[in-house]
């Protein structure tokens, strides 16, 4: 993909990065990055993958905002309470950047529309904030070859991995978590409590990494880390790393599945 001088001015920063360059910018700029939930991880995420140029964004949620959420969820602001997330995010999305195409889709995604809705995609950020749908949009991504960057916070702790289970070697999101947490009944920020600022840490990185998983092949900064498991502290502050190995009995990835 060509970029005009505009856009090679906008990016600027980025080109000058050997790391990238403009062979990146171009990939980014060609790139359809799908956001999973427009909350306190999708929303500040969003931002950082607008700001990379990432050409084409989908965004999936079907919640409203509500009051609350403007500790954490940084795209919106007061005027936006009562309104679908969605909207109001395509609302800033096509203010900041009027080249992006953006598709938002006002609703639930599982394990019946995924396909449909993934079905273009370079890459999907999944920042939603129950197990059923994460495993519902992996288990999908395995299905499709899409790779997947799974990104959760809760109070001071934020966890971010990219999967890539549709590859032999490589762990799905199932084999991190496993079975049991097919369902909606999880613990929720609303319960726990969470440091809006966590959540702004989790989502840079999230979209750090989804933006690695785009350069594969591209750029030195490519390298998408598959199923290294990056768990944030927020009390120390800390930052460690562990792998995930693929689960040979996993149902979704495994030699069984």
């Amino acid at each position: 993909m060509r970029l005009s001088s505009d856009r090679l001015t906008r990016f600027a920063r980025h080109i000058v990065l050997p790391e990238i360059g403009g062979a990146g910018q171009a990939a980014l700029a060609g790139a359809h990055a799908v956001v999973v939930g427009i909350g306190g991880i999708g929303s500040p995420a969003l931002q950082y993958l607008a700001a990379a140029g990432i050409g084409k964004l989908t965004l999936i949620d079907d919640d409203r905002v509500d009051a609350s959420n403007l500790q954490r969820q940084t795209i919106f602001g007061m005027a936006d309470v009562g309104a679908l997330k969605v909207e109001r995010a395509e609302s800033w999305l096509e203010r900041f950047d009027p080249e992006l195409q953006v598709q938002a889709m006002a609703l639930r995604i599982d394990s019946a529309n995924a396909a449909a809705l993934i079905s273009d995609a370079t890459v999907v950020l999944d920042g939603c904030d129950n197990f059923a749908t994460r495993l519902a949009v992996s288990d999908t991504c395995v299905a499709a070859g899409i790779p997947l960057v799974s990104a959760a916070v809760g109070r001071f702790q934020g966890q971010v991995a990219a999967f890539a289970g549709h590859l032999p070697d490589q762990s799905c999101y199932r084999c991190f978590v496993g079975d049991a947490f097919d369902a909606d009944d999880c613990d929720t920020c609303a319960d726990d409590g969470m440091l809006g600022a966590m959540a702004g840490w989790t989502a840079s990185l999230g979209a750090m990494q989804a933006i690695r998983v785009i350069l594969q092949d591209v750029s030195t900064l490519g390298d998408p880390q598959w199923g290294m498991l990056h768990v944030m502290d927020g009390l120390a502050p800390s930052l460690r790393t562990m792998r995930i190995a693929k689960d040979p009995a996993c149902r979704t990835c495994g030699l069984s599945g």
